[in-house]
């Protein structure tokens, strides 16, 4: 399952983008007056988790991605404005630039002759045909990006089941050691079982792609950072196929960590920290100007000491690293209000978070469950209860969180319905009490509810401000029922053990298909997280037609499956969340999108 982006850990708070203060790391160093590069080109912050994996083809966690984008290229990448530009690609393919056929289900890919890994082997379309075929095989979190490729289905069912997590250390260096050993004699062939049949090279520089339907989403997907569309060497990985990704580059190595970015891993410690170092003749663009980074891992209590370390000139940022929900309430206050204030950054980031009722999980029941009036107009009175705003406003206090007004989808992002356009955001407590009145006039069915969420940041409070809403609007009393083990709540949301839960997501990708199809759709992925077990015949045929047109024509499409959800009153929106960093004013280039740190290539340190 794919815990990263949706934030399931439910620790993350952030910064609501109506503080007003200067962005001087995302303005180029706006706070200081010189523009001549320091001596030393050492970029310094901490983060607040051991790494995951750094393989493309396993990673889950954007804690992880956000670090590995610096690392490996794909064929495209977004820049910092979520726009897709070439990377190892030289051209991102469309129809006018006859990189998709006319049909939709051909793409041919040009690569760039230029493009090395680290150790300074060349880029080439086997090199391709390789890494998104290992990722296929692998069938990690986000293998489900790749698919709509033909053969993608034939390919798992010939590298079979990963092992599972009891297995330990044994089953996965049989299971991946053997599709290493089946991939080393495909690749060199071009083509058998443990590849899927969509994937081919017609000469060294040639990628080719074939689709088994048509796909609007897919380019998209593809050009996720640090994920299954990542190139990775086949003579780093198949030494230590398993391991190989924590291992520092070092003169000789031949099973470290490689990748083509304008980084590598130069030393690794798994509980203090890693240093990266730029690339030699990095074939890429821009050339990098910092050289070293620096990164050490601490427990998230360590933040306000962190703070103080950022003041006395120890770091030069905080948040990056997906690490932008660090900063507590308390800490930004303070920040704001000492001479350090110019160096907060808030940025809003494409993060949801609802409320998930029982909609189709029989063996949970409870008075949610089903299509009928009875059950719908329940939802609805628990919805029209909770005043969304009073929770930004009580809770985040107008600072850690935003109402959730426009949709699930966040404000910024394609598919964003517009400020209050979601009748489900809409606070009615005279309707919410008719509608209990008429569903449930003795009580019964909506006695000895609970509501369950995972503890850690606002989460406790949000569940208290929910339980006093039901308690004051509807006469209900909800008892509540927090889970401080992150990992069981998620394994039990996900498979419908909760009647009323906390819920969330952050995409992955700017584009609408990323939350319906993973969310709620026909087919099962493994970042599949419909806790709610709606099912509905009419939003999976729309989300099929959606998905195989271009966004322009799929857009209104996507827009519909919005209204099937709200019709049904699936969830309750709850609130956005926002970034937040400080960012030194030397730091020029530093900053953050929607979705990810700004590149370390695009950074350097000015005098100071």
């Amino acid at each position: 399952m794919r815990f990263s982006r949706l934030k399931l850990g439910g620790t993350a708070v952030g910064l609501l983008g109506l503080v007003t203060v200067a962005a001087c790391g995302s303005g180029g160093g706006s706070g200081s007056s010189s523009t001549s590069l320091a001596a030393t080109q050492t970029l310094k912050f901490p983060v607040y988790q051991p790494p995951g994996t750094w393989d493309p083809g396993e990673a889950d966690a954007e804690v992880d991605t956000e670090l590995m984008q610096n690392i490996y290229d794909n064929l495209w990448r977004f820049d910092n404005n979520l726009n897709i530009v070439p990377d190892i690609a030289t051209a991102v393919p469309s129809t006018s630039n006859g990189g998709i056929s006319s049909d939709g289900l051909t793409y041919t890919i040009k690569l760039n002759p230029a493009a090395k890994f680290n150790n300074g082997d060349p880029v080439t379309c086997s090199d391709v045909l390789y890494s998104w075929s290992r990722s296929v095989d692998l069938q990690g979190p986000y293998a489900s990006n790749l698919s709509a490729i033909a053969g993608y289905a034939a390919a798992q069912t010939a590298a079979g089941a990963p092992p599972a997590s009891s297995s330990g250390a044994s089953g996965a260096q049989t299971f991946q050691g053997n599709i290493e050993t089946m991939l080393a004699s495909q690749v060199t062939a071009g083509s058998g079982s443990f590849i899927p049949s969509g994937l081919s090279c017609s000469d060294p520089e040639t990628f080719v792609v074939k689709l088994a339907g048509g796909c609007g989403w897919c380019v998209t997907a593809w050009t996720l950072e640090g994920s299954t569309g990542a190139i990775v060497d086949e003579k780093a990985i198949k030494g230590d196929p398993v391991n190989w990704w924590q291992k520092p580059v070092t003169a000789g190595c031949t099973d470290c960590m490689v990748g083509t970015g304008a980084y590598y891993l130069s030393s690794f410690d798994a509980k203090q920290g890693y240093v990266f170092k730029a690339v030699s003749n990095w074939w890429g663009s821009p050339k990098p100007t910092l050289t070293e980074i620096d990164i050490d891992i601490h427990d998230p209590s360590a933040i306000n000491s962190d703070v103080t370390a950022f003041e006395q000139g120890h770091y030069d940022l905080i948040g990056y690293g997906g690490n932008s929900g660090n900063l507590t309430y308390e800490l930004i206050q303070s920040i704001k209000g000492g001479r350090f204030s110019s160096d907060l950054l808030t940025q809003p980031k494409g993060r949801t978070t609802w409320l998930s009722f029982n909609v189709g999980w029989n063996a949970t029941g409870g008075p949610f469950l089903g299509e009928s009036a009875q059950a719908k107009g329940l939802r609805k009175a628990f919805d029209l209860a909770v005043d969304k705003n009073g929770l930004a406003s009580q809770v985040c206090y107008n600072v850690l969180c935003s109402a959730a007004t426009g949709g699930l989808i966040t404000k910024g992002l394609i598919g964003y319905l517009g400020d209050g356009a979601d009748p489900l955001s809409q606070y009615d407590p005279t309707m919410a009490k008719q509608l209990l009145q008429q569903y449930d006039p003795q009580g019964t069915l909506t006695a000895n509810l609970k509501y369950s969420y995972n503890t850690g940041g606002i989460n406790d409070k949000v569940a208290q401000y929910l339980q006093n809403e039901w308690q004051t609007n509807l006469g209900i009393h909800v008892s509540l029922n927090p889970d401080s083990n992150a990992s069981d709540f998620i394994s039990n949301r996900l498979t419908g053990k909760y009647v009323m839960s906390r819920d969330g997501w952050q995409f992955d990708y700017n584009h609408p298909q990323d939350w319906f199809d993973n969310l709620w759709g026909y087919k099962a992925t493994a970042a599949g997280s419909n806790t709610s077990g709606f099912d509905d015949p009419t939003y999976d045929s729309t989300l099929k037609m959606a998905d195989a047109e271009p966004l322009s024509q799929a857009l209104p499409l996507y827009n519909q499956l919005s209204q099937i959800l709200q019709q049904d009153v699936v969830y309750i929106p709850l609130y956005y969340l926002v970034g937040n960093f400080v960012i030194a004013p030397y730091v020029k280039g530093a900053g953050s999108n929607t979705a990810f740190d700004y590149y370390w290539n695009n950074i350097s340190i000015l005098s100071h």
